[in-house]
């Protein structure tokens, strides 16, 4: 096709163009406001321009020590100031940060270090026994480097050098530039799947830098916020918020553990104006002492995502005088997607008809792309009537650039052209979709991800047990958990503690079942589990009802 008068001589050049990522706020940030606060943890505070001097140190005293573009260094941190700094700090060299859970087992740890073949690994004292244990499981040659947080008492230091002689070893002149190609990546974050292993979910400098301005906006958070930090930056990189704080040059108030007495100290003593976090986060606040509650600040804002919210909690937390809103998101997609934005003719409403609104996960945010409710066979759109169910797709900017080393499992994600997400969702008269199950076999319990055929495989392999099935169950305070259907092998018992014991001892503690129900499974005339079936029975099953299990033969 022949060029048009508004294609010749008009090309992309270095006045007119620039690749998009969100190191480019911390520059500006730095440069213009040095003084503000960056990170406040405990007593120690730095601005952006202590902030952004550091983030040079580190980075020129990893690639001194040989890490490339395209490597990838990985992390195992709390809420810490060091882990918002490996956010900048590590793709100003080119390499690819991957946050890692802390609340993984060894041997997952040590497929994530494989898979992901990353040259260096920075850990924290405190999980320095799992560290070591999945270190003893992996061949990689990695640089070790010791985060030593004075706050915490315990663990050891398993590292060639610690954070601060890293940064001390790096120099504030170190000069970086923006990617090559913003379609780059920038970030690497794991996910559980249908399947046992995990994923690696794949970001790139555009989206993480849309989905970062994405934040500020939606949330209509304006300059100079105080944040909160009670959702893991491990998880899908703190939803992008690292980036966010840059580039509204706000405050991140960093918290070692999410406890609330440390979290209701936090909104009196150091201003918070944002936070974001799971539901148990928001139950757990609610279930507070009433003491802790006492002079808090009004009007607080409050983002959360994960394992819908009942209303009740929404209704609860604004009645303390938090202002909520609910999104909805993949790991695939940076985290939030979609939001339940709110609409002025609502104002007017009651409290309880407010509070249902905002538990529907929404319509597309301002920077998302699009988002539709679709028969997962025709791709069709399904009526608006707040009834037909369909999977919900997306698609845009903010849509993770694949899956790490898995070409099938991402041409399948993508086809189509349209993310599919595997959640269930019907759509209402006036466009907000609500999520009504989850076609994945995925658990979300207290914001993450559990996969049930991680669990199925650990109780497969015990001696006396047949045949288990997972599902999910409503848990008050974790928004669900896991719940094991385990039938026994002929002449064999056991009882409910057997059953939990036995998965503490094989996998991490957040992923191990809360209640077992021994019997058959519920099954097709194919053989086929009946999970839909299971979640019934689990949802009307009694605590009190589970104790041994025998089999029949």
């Amino acid at each position: 096709m022949p060029k048009g008068i508004y294609e010749t001589g008009l090309d992309k050049n270095p006045a007119n163009f620039e690749a998009l990522t969100p190191l480019s706020f911390l520059a500006r940030t730095a440069a213009l406001y040095p003084d503000y606060p960056a990170t406040v943890y405990g007593n120690t505070t730095r601005n952006w321009g202590e902030f952004n001097e550091r983030c040079l140190r580190v980075a020129s005293a990893l690639v001194n020590r040989g890490v490339k573009p395209g490597d990838t260094v990985a992390a195992i941190l709390p809420n810490i100031p060091e882990m918002l700094e490996l956010h900048f700090a590590v793709p100003m060299t080119g390499a690819i940060f991957n946050a890692i859970n802390t609340r993984l087992d060894a041997p997952t740890i040590a497929f994530l270090l494989e898979h992901a073949e990353s040259s260096v690994l920075i850990t924290d004292r405190e999980f320095s026994s799992v560290v070591k244990q999945a270190l003893a499981n992996t061949a990689r040659d990695m640089l070790i480097i010791d985060v030593d947080d004075p706050s915490f008492e315990g663990g050891e230091r398993i590292g060639q050098l610690d954070y601060e002689a890293l940064c001390a070893e790096g120099s504030v002149d170190y000069s970086w530039h923006p990617p090559n190609d913003e379609w780059d990546a920038i970030s690497l974050n794991y996910t559980s799947g249908t399947t046992g292993d995990p994923k690696g979910v794949v970001y790139h400098h555009r989206g993480a830098y849309l989905n970062a301005a994405n934040n500020a906006l939606t949330w209509e958070m304006g300059m100079h916020p105080n944040y909160l930090w009670t959702l893991p930056m491990f998880h899908c990189n703190g939803w992008c918020f690292p980036w966010t704080l840059a580039a509204v040059a706000g405050a991140a108030i960093c918290l070692r553990q999410v406890r609330e007495d440390a979290i209701y100290e936090a909104f009196r003593k150091d201003a918070v104006t944002h936070f974001c976090g799971a539901p148990v986060v928001l139950n757990t606040l609610l279930n507070a002492e009433s003491s802790l509650k006492q002079g808090l600040p009004s009007g607080i804002k409050v983002m959360t995502a994960g394992a819908a919210p009942p209303a009740a909690v929404i209704l609860g937390m604004e009645a303390l005088g938090f202002d909520v809103i609910q999104v909805y998101g993949l790991t695939e997609t940076y985290g939030p997607m979609i939001v339940s934005a709110w609409r002025r003719e609502w104002d007017n409403l009651s409290a309880n008809e407010k509070a249902t609104l905002k538990a529907r996960q929404g319509v597309s945010s301002i920077l998302a792309g699009a988002m539709i409710v679709a028969d997962p066979e025709t791709m069709q759109p399904v009526p608006w009537d707040g009834l037909t169910q369909g999977e919900v797709f997306m698609r845009g900017n903010i849509v993770m650039k694949g899956y790490l080393k898995n070409p099938e499992t991402t041409a399948r994600s993508f086809a189509g052209g349209w993310f599919h997400s595997g959640d269930l969702a019907v759509c209402h008269p006036d466009g907000y979709i609500q999520i009504k199950d989850r076609s994945k076999d995925i658990i979300i319990s207290g914001g993450e991800n559990i996969s049930s055929i991680e669990i199925e495989d650990v109780l497969f392999s015990h001696p006396k047990i047949l045949e288990a099935a997972v599902v999910a169950k409503s848990d008050e305070k974790w928004g669900e958990h896991p719940c094991a259907f385990v039938t026994l092998k002929p002449g064999e018992s056991m009882s409910e503690n057997d059953v939990i014991q036995f998965c503490r001892d094989n996998l991490a503690r957040f992923k191990v079942p809360r209640t077992v129900i021994f019997g058959s499974l519920e099954k097709t005339s194919t053989g086929k589990v009946q999970k839909y079936l299971l979640r019934e029975i689990a949802e009307h099953h009694d605590l009190a009802d589970t104790g041994a299990g025998k089999s029949d033969a």
